[in-house]
């Protein structure tokens, strides 16, 4: 069942009072000129789309992200940390360098931290020791892929982590992530709450999947989809290029397939796309290989992008087996499907020619494109702004193109993934010509 969004459920939790006055140089009244606070009730809906004559919910806003004029921290005496964690993702550096420089020069925090090999870091038994970040070692980060502070998969004792920013004096605790990620936040806000400890936790949306609930668009995604669309451009040059070539194409995306779908159309060379949204059927006279094979022997080339987490139950995958971070290990839908597909052409005397590729790795280990790192400086700054009032347990969003404060509990309830009802899917179909299902 889809989880209920309320007006209760968007609440964001603070420290305290936030009664320290802002050092940034910003206005409160308008009409000065000048950039402004953003105004403690200030509101972003939820639904931006109303229908007349439907039965509405309840109105249902999100918390606005921005400066507040009033602060729970003293920025003198505040120390932060910033820890990125789970796969790597184009734009961590982006985010780890505009933070300490939201952080450092305009509010004044004499230390940051970077905390090192992901929530590892945050256990003295397993971890490296924690990393004192610079202006000087932040310059240039940004220009490079993969992170600077190291990551890695998996929770740690909830305990040791808040003994570790209590021992530490850390108020503040940026986690860059997933949803993985900002559950293991929640926990260390929970935890740091019941001991009354005045540690502000507060999530970076981070997954190429686009996976994290009531966020519109995760960093990371528009860098990954850019690079799996010119895969998908020399998959079609070598499909075309050869009497009944097939280019396969294997992304990323476990449970939802936002990055096969964005690529497809960013592409239009694509003739199935394959997502876990969407079940798939091999057999029959209406399953894939068989319009696939149709396509081969009129066309006589065919392009196909599928996402890793489909046709698990068609594979001998063991669904026992967890990686680190507690999900599922995939079986291997790529080489099993091209050789389905090889089988299902060789006996019905179709040739055929494969061409399989797998950029997983080569879309997530890039440089942040412009899009991205322009998400990844508001999501970072505004990450800032929210932990620096005192607010707890959230993830900064977006969201009807506006900044927001989810709370975590809110955003971990269940993955986002692609509707198959919504415009974006109907897109897809018209550009490859695909049936809805297969039957």
């Amino acid at each position: 069942m889809a989880p209920v969004i309320t007006p209760d459920s968007t609440r964001i939790e603070t420290l305290g009072l936030a009664t320290r006055p802002s050092p940034l140089p910003l206005d409160v009244a308008p009409g000065t000129g000048q950039a402004r606070f953003v105004a403690e009730a200030a509101r972003v809906r939820y639904q931006a789309e109303l229908h007349t004559g439907a039965d509405l919910p309840d109105d249902v806003f999100f918390e606005k992200a921005g400066p507040r004029e009033k602060l729970f921290f003293d920025p003198r005496k505040t120390r932060a940390a910033i820890v990125t964690c789970g796969g790597l993702c184009p734009g961590l550096n982006n985010v780890i360098r505009s933070a300490f420089l939201e952080l450092h020069h305009n509010y004044g925090v004499p230390e940051i931290w970077g905390i090192r090999y992901g929530y590892a870091g945050l256990n003295p038994a397993v971890g490296e020791p924690p990393l004192r970040l610079t202006g000087q070692l932040v310059d240039n980060i940004h220009e490079e892929g993969g992170t600077i502070l190291g990551t890695s998969r998996g929770p740690q004792p909830t305990e040791v982590m808040v003994d570790f920013l209590a021992e530490h004096d850390i108020n503040i605790l940026l986690c860059v992530g997933g949803d993985g990620t900002l559950r293991g936040a929640g926990d260390i806000a929970r935890e740091a709450q019941r001991r009354k400890l005045p540690v502000a936790v507060v999530g970076v949306p981070k997954t190429i999947d686009n996976d994290v609930k009531y966020i519109a668009r995760t960093f990371g995604l528009s860098t990954a989809t850019e690079k799996a669309r010119e895969v998908l451009d020399c998959a079609h040059n070598e499909a075309r290029s050869v009497f009944n070539g097939v280019g396969l194409v294997k992304v990323m995306g476990r449970d939802a397939g936002f990055i096969a779908a964005f690529a497809t159309l960013a592409s239009q060379e694509v003739n199935f796309t394959l997502i876990p949204e969407v079940p798939l059927r091999l057999e029959g006279d209406h399953g894939f290989l068989e319009v696939l094979r149709r396509r081969i022997a009129t066309r006589h080339h065919a392009v196909v992008v599928v996402a890793e987490g489909v046709g698990q139950d068609l594979l001998a995958g063991d669904t026992q087996l967890r990686d680190a971070s507690g999900n599922q290990r995939l079986a291997d839908i790529g080489p099993f499907l091209k050789a389905q597909i090889a089988a299902h052409c060789r006996q019905a005397q179709t040739p055929v020619e494969i061409k399989y590729f797998d950029p997983s790795y080569i879309v997530r280990s890039v440089p942040a494109n412009t899009s991205d790192a322009l998400l990844c400086d508001q999501l970072a700054r505004n990450a800032v702004h929210a932990a620096m009032a005192g607010k707890t347990n959230l993830v900064a969003g977006l969201w009807n193109e506006h900044l927001t404060h989810v709370p975590i509990p809110l955003a971990v309830q269940a993955k986002k993934q692609v509707d198959p009802t919504s415009a974006l899917w109907k897109s897809v179909l018209a550009a490859t010509g695909q049936p809805s299902t297969w039957q």
